[in-house]
């Protein structure tokens, strides 16, 4: 009992102190960095040998690195919306990429750049949005002020489908036609726009879509690496490194306008790498799976002078937590009325709590589901009457041991935790994606990579 209260008193204490910082109007600036199809060993911070990533690594030499780092859904518009609202995307029927109902974010959801303007910030989105295309629907429509990138998967870096600036107008226009690639175009509009600002604390969210296909990449970077065996290789090679080349732009840009210090930084992927793709280390499966490969994934946070460097985070992290971490450090307070499913990661990333951020997280997509309980966690890989899998992450990070005919008990508990959660979820879209509907004419993919029933 003494030591609840302790930490509960820690915690005002840092509650007290951020809000200090917020009157005193010291409010950290906030950079989200999304990465797209980028997996869990693509980073050199993360044990990626062959494709240098010096500057995305500086934030975990700077910063924290976390080694359990998740996203609510293995595939890329899902995982977004959970990342702008802070909640479960299946909890309004978001459940693929058919999004929800309107094809996009519904209305009704407030995103991270709605809860930051309130606080005080001007808010920019820069790259991939993948929320919905049609008037009312855009991210100038969401919280943002302004907005460049393309709406969805662009179909080409290069002459890239779906581009928008809102300085011109809210309409889609043609990318200009001479040497532009959208990792280069996207980190030249951050910085820009980072150069602009009037002392106004900020949020930018720069949402690459690297590295998804089509698999492109200029000359400029393809030369880096001559010794890599197949084209394919050394173009997701060139595009990892163009995408740390924009980083690096954006970070010399915050230190040179002397404001680092003062700067909360996030770099997180959408979701693992697809099928047919090494790049996930160690780990099960791919994207569109609910095995580690599709939903664990490169997670780091900076915030100089506020948070330990050069710090492994051990304990399972969501991209859920970025809203409510985000608004606590401007400030703010979460109101319960939001029923947001991430949490505040300050007092567990500066020792004040002690214990996971999270004992328990859920998945839930086009038929398969998982559920991960302290170091268990049950899979259920395809639609159908297959009966789920077992697994202790602890000892078995690859997901090749199932546990699930040794350990009854532990399987019919997590079913239960996943059961009552699965029940508070809306209905999916309808016409939920190719897969779905598959599974609904009984053609559910095999799983390539995975012990099932050992």
């Amino acid at each position: 009992m003494i030591k609840l209260r302790i930490q509960r008193f820690l915690v005002v204490i840092l509650f007290c102190w951020l809000r200090t910082l917020a009157a005193d109007g010291a409010k950290p600036n906030i950079l989200l960095i999304l990465a797209d199809d980028l997996g869990w060993g693509e980073l050199g911070c993360y044990g990626n040998q062959q494709v240098p990533t010096p500057h995305i690594d500086s934030l975990a030499k700077n910063g924290l690195r976390f080694t359990q780092g998740y996203v609510s859904a293995p595939l890329c518009s899902p995982s977004r919306a959970g990342l702008l609202t802070g909640r479960y995307a299946t909890r309004f029927g978001h459940e693929n990429n058919a999004m929800a109902e309107g094809r996009c974010l519904p209305p009704a959801e407030t995103t991270l750049a709605n809860r930051l303007a309130a606080l005080g910030y001007t808010t920019a989105m820069v790259g991939k949005w993948h929320l919905g295309n049609a008037p009312g629907q855009l991210p100038i429509d969401r919280g943002f002020t302004e907005y460049y990138g393309v709406t969805g998967n662009t179909g080409s870096y290069f002459q890239p489908r779906g581009l928008i600036d809102s300085r011109i107008s809210p309409q889609v226009r043609p990318a200009p036609a001479k040497d532009y690639y959208t990792t280069d175009a996207f980190a030249e509009r951050a910085v820009d726009w980072l150069e602009r600002r009037d002392g106004q604390p900020w949020f930018l969210y720069l949402a690459f879509n690297a590295v998804h296909s089509p698999h492109e990449a200029g000359q400029k970077y393809l030369q880096r690496f001559p010794t890599l065996r197949t084209g394919k290789e050394r173009t997701l090679a060139a595009m990892i490194s163009a995408m740390d080349d924009a980083v690096g732009r954006v970070l010399q840009r915050i230190r040179a306008l002397g404001q680092e210090e003062n700067t909360l930084i996030w770099f997180i992927s959408d979701n693992g790498v697809p099928g047919g793709r090494d790049g996930n280390g160690p780990l099960n499966g791919h994207k569109h799976t609910c095995w580690e490969g599709g939903l664990r994934v490169p997670f780091l946070l900076q915030w100089k002078g506020h948070l330990s460097a050069g710090q492994s985070y051990e304990h399972p992290v969501i991209q859920l937590d970025v809203l409510p971490t985000c608004v606590a450090a401007a400030g703010g307070m979460v109101d319960p009325a939001w029923k947001l499913d991430g949490v505040n990661l300050l007092p567990f990333l500066t020792s004040i709590e002690k214990g996971r951020p999270h004992q328990t997280l859920f998945w839930r997509i086009d038929g398969m589901w998982a559920v991960r309980h302290g170091d268990w966690k049950l899979v259920h890989p395809e639609a159908g009457p297959e009966a789920p899998a077992l697994y202790d992450l602890a000892s078995d990070l690859g997901e090749q041991r199932n546990l699930a005919h040794q350990k009854p008990e532990k399987v019919s508990e997590l079913q239960a935790l996943w059961d009552r959660w699965s029940v508070e979820q809306a209905n999916p879209t309808p016409d939920g994606g190719k897969r779905a509907r598959r599974m609904e004419k009984g053609k559910a993919p095999k799983v390539k990579k995975a012990e099932r029933a050992k």
